[in-house]
């Protein structure tokens, strides 16, 4: 580990800044405690950057990110530039230009519904007792975000909304690689979610699994239309270990699994490409800026600790520095401590700041 890692960190709108710096923080105290380093150089990007540049994404933002061996992303976003035109937002004009830029085509982004959390999910408890662990692998750079044609204008005398969803096989043979590997390192299952009864492009991407699932000979591969996933996320979401879709579908899903979780301040997430023999990263919360309580100090800082713990792995392949970031957020839980949107009223609660967790998981680490 005696190599110094570079690390972009774009803390952006909202709570960004705020669960950024817990991750910091608690990023501080691993290198301490495993003897390596870091170098972060932080850039404007979002919302904060078009107060203060005009854009989304500046080009000293990209160009850092082109330096960098990793980047840790925050949220960008906020009713504060909602009447910029679409493009000119930030959500456009940051987040899927980076992810175009670095071609971050796979999006990793596990739900873990921790037994001690199963009071905070929306679902009862007797469907879930014990918690839950899925994965969810999504492709990131195709489909209707990124098809072409896109139009929205008046054709014929009426307003027409137009967006292409397209695929290539190599974009689909690429993602089912990566989940194929995924399910091997954990239980060996794989559902590969589709709307083949729909859409041609679905239909190529069920084929492509197919004929590919005879390479991961360990891997128990089936297939389910996407409204019946959403379903049964709903109905039993342990039937599940890893999840594979395409983007819009993933889009979506992801967020359910977030909520049957008890909260997206739980969930990390990391967009990863390949830079020769290296893994590349994007890495973020998967919940948004959540600017109703920004500056409030009561926003959960865990999906943001995660997300750096992700880094250390897939980008820097520190595994047991990442494991034990999980195992501090596991024994903080355990232990009671809570922010606000975690706690489910019982006795034994310690509800705290955000500081206040950044505090316990840096205690659970030592």
């Amino acid at each position: 580990m005696s190599e110094t890692k570079q690390v972009a960190v774009l803390a952006g709108d909202g709570i960004g800044p705020e669960v950024m710096r817990e991750a910091l923080r608690v990023l501080d105290a691993v290198e301490k405690r495993y003897g390596f380093r870091t170098e972060r150089r932080e850039y404007a990007v979002g919302g904060a950057a078009i107060d203060a540049c005009g854009k989304a994404l500046p080009p000293e933002t990209l160009k850092g990110c082109e330096e960098a061996d990793a980047i840790l992303f925050g949220s960008v976003g906020g009713p504060k530039w909602e009447s910029l035109p679409p493009d000119e937002r930030p959500e456009r004009g940051a987040l899927l230009p980076l992810r175009r830029h670095f071609d971050l085509f796979a999006n990793l982004r596990p739900g873990v519904c921790l037994p001690e959390l199963t009071a905070a999910s929306p679902l009862k408890e007797k469907l879930i007792a014990g918690g839950f662990d899925i994965l969810c692998v999504r492709e990131l750079t195709g489909g209707m975000y990124f098809g072409q044609p896109k139009f929205y204008g008046e054709r014929d005398g009426e307003i027409v909304g137009l967006d292409t969803l397209i695929y290539r096989r190599s974009e689909v043979e690429r993602i089912a690689h990566m989940a194929f590997r995924a399910a091997a390192g954990r239980r060996g299952k794989l559902c590969s979610v589709d709307k083949a009864n729909v859409l041609s492009s679905s239909v190529m991407w069920r084929d492509v699994f197919t004929e590919l699932a005879s390479q991961y000979t360990q891997v128990q591969l089936t297939h389910m239309y996407v409204d019946n996933a959403a379903m049964q996320l709903v109905r039993n979401p342990g039937q599940f270990d890893v999840i594979v879709t395409e983007n819009t579908f993933g889009d979506i899903l992801t967020d359910e699994m977030a909520m049957v979780c008890g909260s997206l301040g739980m969930l990390p997430s990391a967009s990863l490409c390949n830079r020769g023999e290296k893994t590349f990263g994007l890495y973020e919360p998967s919940g948004g800026s959540a600017p109703d309580i920004a500056g409030k100090g009561i926003a959960n800082p865990i999906a943001q600790i995660l997300s750096m713990g992700m880094m250390l792995r897939y980008s820097f392949g520190y595994s047991e520095p990442a494991q034990a970031v999980d195992a501090a957020v596991r024994a903080a839980i355990a232990a009671g401590v809570r922010t606000r949107d975690l706690s489910t009223g019982a006795p034994d609660e310690q509800i705290v700041t955000t500081s206040g967790m950044g505090d316990a998981v840096i205690s659970f680490l030592r």
